[in-house]
């Protein structure tokens, strides 16, 4: 664990090392061909190092090599919309329709239901279906093209104001209001206003401004190994997600927020620019003001609107809330945590910094939605001393928060999903015929264009009959019913007679909606490293008189064992004598979750393991 030289004093030698070991451990899970990733401390960045090669059988990346960072690009986007606010040039409560005309004659979602507005946008609460990942595949879309499909109306799960749904389509509509307030050129506002002041010289959104040998490239894993993903051009999504960046830039943006919630309280110049982003580069004042920085780290709308099933004596999750461009946790010990991640295909990254200390990590991985979130928390959360309370820095959670409709409380939150679209059911009922008679053709027409392009046919043809071959012939369960989280949703089960399995798709905000996700559970073999470790932990969680691990499961060297078996032994007594159910999520070979069936209750295990080794890399549980 980390000691507290890393806060109290400084920097320590021991805090990176134990630092670096997480990440090499990470690394080696094999999410992805690289990692780079970076410690931020006092304004600067104080550590750096790179694991992997940057392009296969190149050089490991270091903190300049340039990574996409995907949707970390919205903090950008939510900072150009504050420069506008604070000159006078528009209003966070303006119709988003005076800036992009194509948006009049909408209908918002419900009859009565008013125009959605810029503020709207910026905290996602517009009412616009999830787009992930359709919306990352129209990066590239032309601005004309995006303007046509804007001014043919898109779906809404929600009517704007009521509730929280992570929107790039939102992001893309500010890019269009930035140029229409400023009268420039998006990507050229960013970078004369953001990008130049700050001395980020190697931040764009255009590969070809980097040179080859300090780039590194995006890759998918496919049934053969490492594929390279090409790179998509600026368009009209990039305001959503197109920033190129490197671990040294970001170090200098994280410090910028960082800065606005000093630990002395000293907000910093408000009148304009201020001091408090200087880094050892030499760069001087922000060009956003302090408080508009604060601003955009304050709760603005609750993203968890259910409160988490946690296994009884598990920790609990404090809060979570989206600001402008950024996320906002209130986390039971630490205190606010604001961070963005970037999911892209051939990229993962995560910024995330903790404003009472000024401790921030950056992690970029170029793996295809490589989880460098996980991994950035789990840094940051070793970083910062456990003895410490961290609450009294920090403005309180409500300072700036408008209580009205567009940045809802907790107890606001709806207590039901939306029921789905008439289309989201027709689209389940076509997925349910086409995983028992797979045709390319019947898959074209009800899928949107990301599908093919984010895991060609082939590979999904795969997944169903390993599927098939692990469960045996399914099809759609008539007992347990499938249900949605919104309306745009479906979750549903294929039962065979070996197990069953869990099947979801996600429309897209298309007019009308396609499928843009398709997701199915692989329950492991039995005789693999997975089905093993899923055996050994459910017969050791079933022998009560048992209290040593089982020497056959052996910890990774950076799992925490005893906190896992602590946690693990609580579960078996709530839950009594179980057995495996049905199977939630997982990848077959390294990760699984299943619902366990006990006879007092029942829990859901995620493991997570070395297929390699065998060796057991994390393990929680739940309700």
């Amino acid at each position: 664990m980390f000691s507290e030289s890393l806060v109290n004093a400084g920097t320590g030698a021991a805090d990176f090392a134990a630092a670096d070991a997480i990440v090499s451990d990470f690394f080696g899970r094999g999410g992805q061909p690289a990692i780079a990733y970076g410690i931020v401390f006092g304004g600067e960045l104080v550590h750096s190092a790179g694991f992997g090669a940057r392009t296969l059988g190149g050089t490991a990346p270091d903190a300049d090599t340039v990574f996409r960072i995907a949707s970390m690009t919205k903090s950008f986007t939510a900072s150009a919309v504050l420069l506008l606010r604070d000159a006078g040039a528009l209003a966070l409560d303006d119709p988003a329709a005076r800036y992009v005309p194509e948006l009049a004659g909408w209908t918002y979602g419900a009859a009565d239901a008013a125009p959605i507005t810029i503020r709207q946008l910026l905290t996602m609460t517009a009412g616009f279906p999830t787009d992930d990942p359709w919306g990352d595949r129209q990066q590239g879309l032309a601005l004309d093209a995006f303007g046509e499909l804007l001014a043919g109306g898109v779906s809404f799960n929600w009517a704007p104001g009521t509730r929280f749904e992570y929107s790039n389509l939102g992001y893309a509509i500010l890019g269009r209001v930035v140029t229409a307030a400023s009268g420039v050129p998006y990507e050229d506002f960013i970078r004369t206003r953001l990008l130049e002041p700050l001395r980020m010289s190697r931040t764009g959104y255009r590969v070809a401004e980097f040179q080859a040998d300090g780039l590194a490239v995006g890759y998918r894993r496919g049934l053969s190994g490492w594929e390279e993903v090409p790179f998509d051009p600026y368009g009209a999504f990039a305001p959503m997600g197109g920033v190129y960046s490197t671990v040294a830039d970001l170090a200098t943006w994280v410090a910028g927020f960082a800065s606005a919630f000093p630990p002395d309280g000293d907000a910093g110049g408000d009148a304009g620019g201020d001091a408090g982003a200087r880094s050892a580069s030499g760069v001087g004042a922000h060009p956003l003001r302090a408080a508009s920085r604060r601003l955009m780290q304050l709760p603005q709308a609750v993203t968890q609107w259910r409160s988490p099933h946690r296994f009884p004596g598990g920790a609990a999750d404090g809060p979570a809330y989206y600001g402008f461009g950024l996320f906002v946790d209130e986390h039971p010990s630490a205190g606010r945590v604001v961070s963005h991640s970037g999911g892209y295909p051939g990229f993962g990254s995560n910024m995330r910094w903790h404003p009472a200390t000024g401790l921030g990590v950056i992690a970029l991985g170029n793996g295809t939605y490589a989880p460098m979130s996980t991994l950035a928390g789990l840094v940051l959360a070793a970083l910062l001393p456990r003895s410490a309370s961290y609450h009294v820095a920090l403005a309180p959670a409500s300072s700036g928060v408008r209580a009205t409709a567009d940045a809802p409380r907790a107890a606001d939150a709806p207590r039901a999903a939306g029921a789905p679209w008439p289309e989201t059911l027709a689209a389940a009922a076509a997925v349910d015929r086409l995983l028992l008679a797979w045709d390319d053709a019947t898959a074209d027409a009800l899928f949107a264009e990301n599908v093919a392009l984010d895991s060609p046919y082939r590979e999904r043809r795969y997944v169903i009959e390993l599927i098939r071959e692990r469960i045996g012939s399914f099809g759609a369960d008539r007992v347990r019913p499938a249900d949605s989280d919104t309306p745009a949703h479906r979750r549903w089960w294929l039962t065979g007679e070996r197990g069953t399995v869990q099947a979801q798709i996600q429309l897209s905000p298309q007019r009308p909606p396609l499928v843009q996700s398709l997701t199915l559970a692989v329950p492991p073999a039995r005789d693999s490293a997975l089905g093993r470790a899923l055996t050994t932990v459910i017969e050791w969680l079933n022998d009560s008189l048992d209290d040593e691990w089982p020497a056959e499961l052996p910890f990774s060297a950076t799992a925490d064992g005893d906190l896992i078996a602590r946690r693990l032994r609580m579960a078996a007594i709530w839950a009594g004598t179980c057995a495996a159910g049905v199977y939630r999520a997982g990848d077959g070979a390294a990760s699984v979750t299943v619902e366990l069936v006990g006879e007092h209750a029942a829990i859901v295990l995620s493991l997570l393991v070395n297929p390699a080794t065998g060796e057991l890399r994390q393990a929680d549980v739940s309700l």
